[in-house]
């Protein structure tokens, strides 16, 4: 699985020009779902998700969780992610997990973080095509990958 987080002051989700989530100060987290992935890989991602520190503290040093910081989290499937630029100009994603993985990991993480929360975490819809707006807070964007656990 990888993961592209980004601290955000808001975040939403439109599909077909409706408003389907919206979330105020916290993370924009896209989900990539590889074959092979397992439920160990979604946990170790909820946990680093949660508890990844990266808002400021009173001195404006990166010291604070968004459990830390009481924020919301909006977390959105993208199987782009899992692209293979290697041979020509078009990505390949042949290392992107089917349908029958990737919904019920995509799932799981997001209950697994709202464990982690307390909170529901809000989320986009598996398969549509969304156009996600945010505002990346610093910026502040950190990738992580569960194969290469960093």
């Amino acid at each position: 699985m990888r993961l592209v987080i980004q601290r955000v002051s808001e975040a939403s989700v439109t599909i077909d020009g409706e408003l389907f989530s919206e979330i105020g100060t916290g993370l924009m987290v896209l989900v990539g779902i590889a074959e092979g992935d397992t439920p160990a890989d979604v946990e170790w991602l909820a946990a680093k998700t949660a508890a990844m520190r990266i808002f400021p503290d009173e001195n404006g040093v990166m010291n604070r969780s968004v459990l830390d910081i009481g924020g919301e989290v909006l977390a959105v499937s993208q199987f782009t992610l899992m692209a293979s630029t290697k041979k020509g100009n078009r990505p390949s994603y042949i290392h992107a997990a089917g349908y029958e993985l990737a919904v019920p990991m995509y799932e799981l993480y997001c209950e697994k973080l709202s464990e982690l929360l307390g909170k529901e975490v809000k989320t986009g819809q598996f398969g549509a095509d969304m156009k996600v707006a945010l505002i990346n807070d610093g910026p502040v964007t950190i990738v992580i990958d569960s194969r290469l656990r960093e």
